[in-house]
This record gives structure tokens, sequence and C-alpha cells, in this order.
């Protein structure tokens, strides 16, 4: 599950309130688990490196799904790593949810999932760059949880959010 940052040993969010600090990581979560892509932020021979990757939210993890070909998952094992994703490309159409950007840094496995949770992501791509699809799979625990809102009408939807 989300974890408070080591210096917030209250667990509060940006309100002082511990409650509303757990709020929000897990409407981060519930955010994330709203879209299917997200991006992989590591460092790949020193240098950060971004990468695509599919997500389900699972018990408060989030379990990734990538082309093993491309070998980005080997540099990820045992790391530490970021994971983004945002409706930026799809706003709700009502307009309720506004724009939003959530980020979870922590560590990360090679894992190998049930056959539930593999059905669950669906069928992926035939090809990447030219290669068959050869699915890897990684568990991201995340420690540290931020949200970005984005409004643009006069309402306190927008203002930025940065849970930790």
């Amino acid at each position: 599950m989300l974890s408070s940052r080591p210096s917030d040993a209250a667990g509060t969010g940006p309100s002082g309130s511990p409650a509303a600090s757990v709020a929000e990581k897990l409407r981060a979560i519930e955010l994330l688990g709203s879209v299917h892509y997200g991006r992989l932020a590591m460092s790949m021979r020193a240098l950060p490196f971004l990468a695509v990757a599919r997500h389900l939210v699972t018990e408060g993890r989030v379990l990734l799904r990538m082309h093993r070909g491309l070998g980005f998952h080997e540099s990820c094992d045992g790391s530490v790593i970021a994971y983004g994703a945002d409706n930026f490309n799809f706003p709700e159409p009502d307009g309720k949810e506004g724009l939003w950007s959530v980020q979870f840094t922590g560590p990360v496995e090679i894992v190998h999932p049930a056959s539930d949770q593999r059905e669950r992501f669906g069928t992926g791509p035939s090809v990447v760059n030219g290669e068959h699809f050869d699915p890897v799979y990684l568990k991201l625990d995340p420690h540290l949880a931020h949200m970005h809102t984005l409004g643009f009408g006069a309402s306190p939807s927008g203002r930025t959010h940065s849970v930790t």
C-alpha cells in the first residue's frame, strides 16, 4: 500500500490532516486505474530514460507490462523507478474531472503474475518495433505518490496537489 514519505512521520498531507493525505493517495491510485498506459522513468547506462508500459492497479501496487525484446525490464529490476500517467489526451467529456496527472515512485521487480492478472491486461500489441510482442511483467511498490490537477475555470479544482 502507499506509504508516507519518511520525513512525513505524522503522515499528514498539504492540509495537515492524515485523513486528507490518505484520501489523496487513494485518489491518485484510483485515477491511475482509470487509464491503461503510462510512462516509466528509469536510469539506463547512467542516463534518464522513459518507456511506455501498460499497467494494472492491484492491491495498492502497480503491475506493469512491457515488451521483453527492448530489454528495459532488466534495467528496472531491483531499482527505484517513477511511473506516471495522465488523462491529457482524453479528458472527461463533462469537464467534471478536469485534467490530471499522477506519478508513483518506488522499487520494482520482475514478476510472473497469475493467469487472471495477465488476462486483465487484455491483448497486447502484435508487434513492437517490428518484433513479435513478448510480454514481461514488473511490480511497482509505490512509496511516494504525486497527483496534479489542472482546471481551466475559476473553481478550486484548478489547484495543484502534491501527495507524498
